[in-house]
Parts: structure tokens; sequence; C-alpha cells
């Protein structure tokens, strides 16, 4: 779904609010009052029946963004709970999404159906192409019987009238490993043990019902405590703000971290191990090797997909050698990865070295939070320079690239690009680990998001424009060989 939406928009309102109310000198009570003043007594109700349930739903949206589940919360405890809650919880939860019921519009399951456009017409090419026997003719019409119907759409494509339509359940249709079904009351559930955290149900949800848990306030507490808090900015990054990189370090600084260092200087040693091991498995006769920098694709790999396990590359992610060098410099460093997707950080909870993650939103939320300006800021140089190809990690082609790069032929690489997971895509993946070959190319990048990680749910850019940008940025840094 488009990023420029009324539920993108008021995402991001309530995250500002809230982290101006932490800013405050009562954050408690002025976290409380967010949802009576987004919506004052006697203003317009744009969305909901009554400016109640307004106020609960951004009630509810608060909570998430104060990094709390909405599953079985207790609507007794308020807001202002909530905000002190936050400030003493330890480490983040340990699932990354959470379902708002009340913004939940409970949409009726996927089917096909025949609308009123069906002119019961001679040929009747729906009848003659189902093959499953579910169209019926009633009083000279179509009928779909739902038990019967396979989705195949065959229907759909013969209909000479438009006159059949399939209704579809973003959430549940965009799924590539369908963790998400109803609950008895017609409300999303997210199965987690299905789950991989490829964030699609919250991109395409138009009520904005699925929601990422914020970790922003656990971040802020600890730069006001001070802690040295590092900023590991993600090379996507590059592509999404009316700034570049050096000016982005800038805003972050004054915004109270640290340090600020890119995880393409990550990608980099990523790129290199990868291509050491591509080498080694090419002279050991291997048929081809997978990628293993995205998130969402390592989760596919074991939560749904062991069977290319043995296939897939075992070296370590940029934001794992990102972080590994932050805590090597300094032990006591609160690192934050700042991503463009929910999917880190569920390899975040996995990883030691990282202690919480900012998405995108969220950072393009404090910016505001603080009044910065971002295209007026002085530039400010990291200590170490990435290259090109590590700067490339974020789109598609970009990692196949670097580590072809990096291997600089010692074996002939070929690669084969899988830009975005999805059901056709996982049963690709299911068919070159059956026969033990790929025949398009024996290096598999996979990325979970089309376009790559500009392709983000959280990403704040189109995937053309940070694309050009990224290109636009990169061609003057230095290659990965230097």
């Amino acid at each position: 779904m488009d990023k420029n939406n009324q539920a993108t928009h008021l995402k991001k309102e309530i995250l500002i609010k809230t982290i101006k109310a932490f800013l405050s000198n009562d954050f408690g009570e002025n976290t409380r009052l967010i949802p009576f003043e987004m919506r004052p007594k006697g203003s317009e109700v744009p969305y909901r029946c009554c400016i109640y349930k307004e106020r609960e739903i951004l009630r509810n949206r608060i909570i998430a963004s104060l990094g709390f589940t909405m599953e079985g919360a207790d609507d007794r405890v308020l807001l202002s709970s909530y905000a002190q809650k936050a400030l003493e919880r330890e480490k983040p939860d340990e699932h990354t999404l959470t379902v708002l019921e009340l913004a939940c519009k409970g949409c009726v399951p996927n089917r096909i159906f025949v609308t009123d456009l069906c002119q019961g017409c001679v040929a009747r090419p729906c009848l003659e192409n189902c093959k499953f026997g579910a169209i019926s003719i009633v009083n000279g019409k179509s009928q779909i019987d739902s038990s019967k119907c396979k989705n195949c759409t065959k229907c759909i494509q013969v209909c000479p009238y438009y006159a059949i339509v399939k209704l579809v359940v973003p959430c549940e249709s965009v799924c590539p490993v369908d963790a998400i079904s109803k609950d008895e009351q017609g409300h999303a559930r997210i199965d987690f043990d299905k789950c991989i955290s490829c964030g699609k149900c919250v991109s395409v949800c138009p009520f904005g019902a699925i929601h990422e848990k914020s970790q922003i306030i656990d971040i802020l507490l600890k730069i006001r405590q001070g802690k040295k808090v590092v900023a590991m900015i993600a090379p996507s990054i590059a592509g999404q703000l009316p700034c570049n990189i050096y000016q982005l370090k800038t805003a972050l600084l004054k915004c109270g971290f640290s340090d600020v260092v890119e995880v393409a200087q990550g990608a980099d040693i990523t790129a290199k191990n990868e291509a050491k091991e591509f080498n080694e498995r090419m002279q050991e006769g291997a048929p081809f090797m997978t990628t293993s920098c995205c998130a969402g694709y390592n989760n596919l790999v074991d939560k749904h997909l062991s069977e290319i396990a043995p296939y897939r590359s075992e070296t370590k992610t940029p934001m794992y050698y990102t972080a590994e060098i932050c805590k090597q410099k300094d032990p006591e460093a609160v690192t934050v990865f700042v991503s463009p997707c929910v999917a880190k950080k569920s390899e975040a909870l996995k990883n030691p070295n990282v202690d919480y993650v900012m998405n995108y939103e969220e950072m393009g939320a404090l910016f505001v939070a603080y009044k910065i300006e971002l295209s007026e800021l002085e530039p400010t140089p990291f200590e170490v320079e990435s290259s090109r190809e590590g700067r490339n990690f974020g789109i598609t082609g970009g990692v196949a690239k670097s580590v072809e790069a990096a291997d600089n032929g010692k074996s002939e690489v070929k690669a084969h690009l899988v830009n975005g997971i999805n059901k056709e895509s996982i049963r690709a993946l299911k068919g070159f680990a059956k026969k033990g070959e790929c025949e398009f190319g024996n290096l598999i990048e996979v990325m979970c998001c089309e376009g790559g990680c500009v392709g983000g749910n959280d990403c704040l850019n189109t995937v053309r424009t940070a694309t050009k940008s990224i290109n636009d940025f990169t061609k003057d840094s230095k290659p990965i060989a230097e």
C-alpha cells in the first residue's frame, strides 16, 4: 500500500506526540491526554461511529507505540500507567507485532463471488471452465458454492462482463506463510510460530490494525540516563530522507546519540565472508548458495523451508558484524539498529549485541519532535567510510554484486535474484532444494521485500525514488577491493 495514506499519517502523528510526551516534564499525564488532544470534544469524527471509539482506538495505538502488546490487554489500565511501565521495562517484548482488535475491520473471508453484473449469458464460460463443480445456474444467473471453490480465478478470467470478482482480505492475502487467520469474532490473529516478521501485513492493512511494538521510549530512556547510545544506520537509509547520511549523522547526534555508524561497514564484511564461502562451496561442487543477510528470509528458512537450509550461506548479517564492532569498541555501549523493516527486530531479539531497533518511521517522528530541519544541518563525517558495494546492500541485486566484487574473479558468479518473498517464490526455492540445482544461477540473492530493503514496511520513500537516491549517493564511493 502507498505510504501516502491516512493510516500512515495517523501512526506518525501518534509517534510524534508520544515522543513529545516523553520529552515533557510529565510523561504519564501527557501520554494519557493524547487521545483527547487528537479528538477533542465536539470535533469531527473522521473514521469511526463516535468520538469515544475513536479515542479508544487511539489509546490502543499509543499502547503499541509504547512497546506493549494489545492481545489480552486490560482496558482498565490507564495510559499513564502504561507510560510508567515503559520506563520500568528491562527489555523489549518477545513478539514484534500486535493486532489492535478495535481497529480491525473483521473483514469477510477471502472468496470469489458473482456480482449483479452477471447477464446470465448463453455461453456460460464460467460454468464450462470450472473444474471443481463450484458454479451452478440459479434463476438464470451464475452462483458460486464457496465450499467447492478453490480460488483458481479461472471464472474471473473468462467472464465477458467482468461480473465475477475476488474479494480479498489484505493481511491474509499478502502473508506468504499463512500466519494470519481470524478468531471467532472475525478479527485478525497472528500465529507467531508461523510468522516470519516480513511486515507485509503491516504495510497493506488499510485500517492500520496490525502494529509494530515500538522500542523508541526504551531508546530515549537510555539516552536520558546518560548511556552511550550508538545508532547503526542501515544502507537503505540513504534513500529515505531529504538529506545525505552525513547530515543524518548530525541529526542523530543532536537527538542525544553518542555515535552513529554505517551498517554498510558490516555489509563489507558480509560480502567478503560470503565471497570466501561461495568460492569454497563452488570448489566443493555445491550447485548453488543463497545469501543470508535478509532477516525475513532467514526466518522463512528456519520456520518453513528447512530443505534449503544446507544451501544458505552461514555468513552473518551486516547488522551482526556492525554490532559486534560497536561492542568490541565499547562493551558498555547501547546499540540501536536503525531499520527499514520489522524483520530486523526479530533478528535483534536473538542477538545479544543489538540492544534495540528504531525503524525509519520512528526516526522520522523523532526528528519532527525535536524540530530538526535535516536539509539545514552541517555534515558530520564517519570514522570509517564504507564501500560502494556495502552501501548498495539495500537494493535488489546489491548483495549479489557485492559478493561478486569481493570474490574478484575467483569463481564464476551467476546471480539469480529472488525479488520478494511470496508463495510463488517460496515454491521456486523449494523446487531448487528438491532438485538440488538452480537452472538460473549459482548465487541466489533472496530479498524478502520487492526492491530490496528499500521496500521494507517501515521505509518512508518509494522503492523507485529510494533506489535512485542510493545509486546517486554510492557512485562516488570507493570500491570494496580498496
